[in-house]
Order: structure tokens, then C-alpha cells, then sequence
């Protein structure tokens, strides 16, 4: 066999320039929290202008066609007049031909917007709702609570027998379509991921060798293997599944003995960080740290390791198949 050295030569990496090291640390520190902001900035634009937007519009000119009160100057009225009292409301002229509320008017007049005061009365109207009945601090709850009670109704009808079978045939007719179907299965995946509850409940987060001895594969305890493959084993077996990077909602499922697998230190949740960034975001907890291991620790400590289960070189090292049995009791034939 071939001898491995147990202390490796290490060489240390070339020293950084501090300047640079300042600044690579400082973006270090900052880029997490400055590209969190950003996503939820980002998120909130789009929310804002792809739905908040339009359906506050729809709301809005719905309330505008239910209170509008726009009427023409009464023939019994001077030609010119600027305004008219009709059922006890004073009408303020807006254009040649129509006159609204005075109130309507004036609360317009004093907060006008960004675009300054609407020059029709449909115009004005809008903005009247706006300011009186669409404020904020109101649109944004309701929204909110229509948007939870409508994804209920739909997730409902979904799960429904004739629900499933029309976003059946939905789907089907997605995935006929040759550039759509991709984009839209890899963003199915995601949000199957992130919103669906998974079906199968991960208890544990491990490490195996796999695919070859030296090699390890993240993997999730998923619960106890098949009698027969224990029974063979002679030793507890449990069923592993293996996920796929950066998309661990795919992966294949492996039975691993007890003794091959390593428990690890870190959540579920912690694991899928780790594989969907294809190992880039470590949990802290699993961080080495240079003062506890210093450069060249793995190597020499690997080197140092002796295998498992080596085969042996020559079949005269070979046990015997009587020594490769386990110790039985003696029956009292044996002692006879």
C-alpha cells in the first residue's frame, strides 16, 4: 500500500493588501443587509405596480361611478354663472357645461397631487375618492385581507375535484408550449418548494460517502429503511434522500446504514440554505475557525485517518469465513 504522509507540506496563501482587505471586509459586512433592503424594496415596487395599482384603480372608478354627482347649469340660470344651489348643495363650475359639489371641489383644490388639480370633472372625482375614501393606511390592509381570502377561495377550488381538473388541463396546455414550458416548470418548482407543504417530512440533516469513499453528499433522514435491507445489514438502515443543487426538490433516495452516517450540526432549514446556494452560505455554527484549526489541520488530520473498511491486498489477509462470523452461543451439541 502506498504510505501517506502525515504531516503535508502546507503553503500558506500569498498575504492580502490591507487596503484591499478593508475593503473586500467592508463589502463583506455590508452586502447582506444592503441586498436584503434591496430585494424587499424591489419586491414592494413590483407589488406596488402590478397590483396594488391597478386594483386600487378599479376600486377607485368603481366608487367614482357610484357618487359622482356631475350635473349641467339648469336652464333657469343665467348663462355664465360660476356656480348654482340645487337641493340644498351648493355646485361649483367646472367646464363650460358641468358643475360639481362645492365640497368636492374645494377638498381637490386644497391637496391637488403630484399632478396638480384635474381639469374634468371625472378627473376631480377621482381624485376626491382618492383622498377621502383610498388613504394608505386603509387600501393597504384591506388589499391585504382580500388577497389572503381570495388565495384561500383559490387554494380551495384547486384541491377540489373539478378545481384540479381544470388547472390540469391548464398545466397541460402550458406544457405544450416549447419557451414557456421551461420557465414556467422552474418556477413551479421554487414556488412548490417555498409555498407547498412538503410531503415528506425530513427529521435530520446527514453526510455519506457518496458517491465514493472520501466524497460526501448532504442528505435527509427521511425516516426507517425496508426489514429486509436491516435484516442484511444486520445494523439499523435508514432511508436517505439525496437533493439536487441549486434545486433540492428533486434528488434520489439511498439506504444507508446507521454507522455510515454522520449527524451534523445544523438545521433542515439550514441544509437547503446550504444547497440551493450550492454551498456558499454556511451555517455559522459550521464555520472553522483559524485559531481552533489552523491551516493544514484537514489534510493532516484526513491523512491520519484510518479508513473504515479497507480490502485486503492478498487473499492470504482474508479472514476465514469462520472468523468472519459473529460469535454464536454454544449450543449443547457444540460442548457434546
Amino acid at each position: 500500500m502506498e504510505s501517506v504522509d502525515a504531516n503535508p507540506v502546507t503553503t500558506a496563501p500569498p498575504p492580502q493588501h490591507p487596503f484591499r482587505a478593508a475593503v473586500f471586509r467592508g463589502i463583506g459586512v455590508i452586502f447582506p443587509p444592503l441586498a436584503t433592503i434591496i430585494i424587499f424594496l424591489w419586491s414592494w415596487g413590483v407589488i406596488q405596480q402590478y397590483v396594488l395599482r391597478p386594483v386600487t384603480a378599479g376600486i377607485r372608478d368603481s366608487a367614482v361611478y357610484l357618487i359622482a354627482d356631475i350635473r349641467p347649469l339648469p336652464p333657469a340660470e343665467e348663462p355664465g354663472k360660476r356656480e348654482f344651489t340645487a337641493e340644498g348643495r351648493i355646485y361649483q363650475r367646472v367646464d363650460e357645461r358641468n358643475f360639481i359639489p362645492r365640497e368636492v371641489y374645494e377638498t381637490v383644490l386644497a391637496s391637488p397631487g403630484m399632478d396638480g388639480r384635474p381639469e374634468t370633472p371625472w378627473g376631480i372625482y377621482r381624485r376626491y375618492v382618492e383622498i377621502r375614501y383610498l388613504r394608505p393606511y386603509l387600501v393597504v390592509p384591506l388589499l391585504l385581507v382580500l388577497f389572503i381570502l381570495v388565495m384561500y377561495l383559490l387554494g380551495k377550488f384547486i384541491t377540489a375535484g373539478m378545481g384540479a381538473f381544470f388547472w390540469n388541463v391548464f398545466e397541460q396546455g402550458v406544457n405544450r408550449l416549447p419557451l414557456i414550458r421551461s420557465v414556467y416548470s422552474s418556477v413551479k418548482q421554487v414556488g412548490d418548494f417555498l409555498f407547498v407543504p412538503r410531503e415528506v417530512e425530513y427529521s435530520r440533516a446527514v453526510a455519506i460517502e457518496y458517491p465514493r469513499h472520501g466524497v460526501w453528499s448532504l442528505g435527509f433522514v427521511t425516516g426507517e429503511s425496508l426489514l429486509d435491507i436491516s435484516a442484511a445489514a444486520n445494523e439499523p438502515v435508514y432511508s436517505v434522500l439525496i437533493p439536487t443543487s441549486p434545486a433540492p426538490m428533486t434528488g434520489f433516495t439511498v439506504s444507508v446504514r446507521k454507522s455510515d452516517m454522520v449527524d451534523l450540526n445544523i438545521t433542515v432549514d439550514q441544509a437547503l440554505q446550504y444547497l440551493i446556494s450550492c454551498g456558499v452560505v454556511v451555517p455559522p455554527q459550521q464555520v472553522r475557525s483559524l485559531s481552533k484549526y489552523p491551516l493544514g489541520w484537514a489534510s493532516a488530520h484526513s491523512a491520519s485517518r484510518t479508513p473504515r473498511a479497507i480490502l485486503p491486498e492478498s487473499p492470504q489477509e482474508a479472514p476465514s469465513p469462520q472468523e468472519a462470523l459473529p460469535d454464536s452461543p454454544e449450543t449443547p451439541a457444540d460442548k457434546g
